[in-house]
């Protein structure tokens, strides 16, 4: 019996989620990606292998108002609004929600509902 690293186990469940989820003009994937310390969101346009926006908690909008904060949930919180406003900018406003392999509760859930509480439709 072999043993699995978190990782490989977590690219194996995002492949299996990739074969459903294809981004397109009208609606594009907004994909996320957490790691120990970050979160990354970015909105990417599959048929023309195009992202249109992308938003992560190390971007320099948000680091200075994320300094003082303890939290990574409300990095992700603060990621979650900022790609929703990038997304608006850019004109998509509905999108299709790609968790990339983890699972749907703490910073990737606080995202997505911020991402909501942003005006996208998912």
């Amino acid at each position: 019996m072999s043993v699995r690293s978190k990782t490989a186990i977590r690219r194996r469940i995002h492949e299996r989620i990739r074969k459903r989820l294809i981004g397109c003009k009208e609606t594009p994937r907004l994909a996320v990606f957490r790691s120990q310390k970050h979160i990354y969101a970015q909105i990417v346009d599959d048929a023309v292998s195009r992202t249109v926006c992308a938003a992560g908690s190390r971007d320099p909008e948000l680091r200075q108002s994320l300094m003082n904060r303890g939290s990574n949930v409300e990095a992700a919180k603060a990621v979650g609004k900022l790609i929703a406003r990038r997304a608006m900018e850019s004109g998509v406003s509905t999108v299709v929600f790609d968790r990339g392999g983890f699972k749907y509760h703490g910073r990737v859930k606080a995202l997505a509902d911020a991402a909501r509480e942003g005006g996208l439709r998912f």
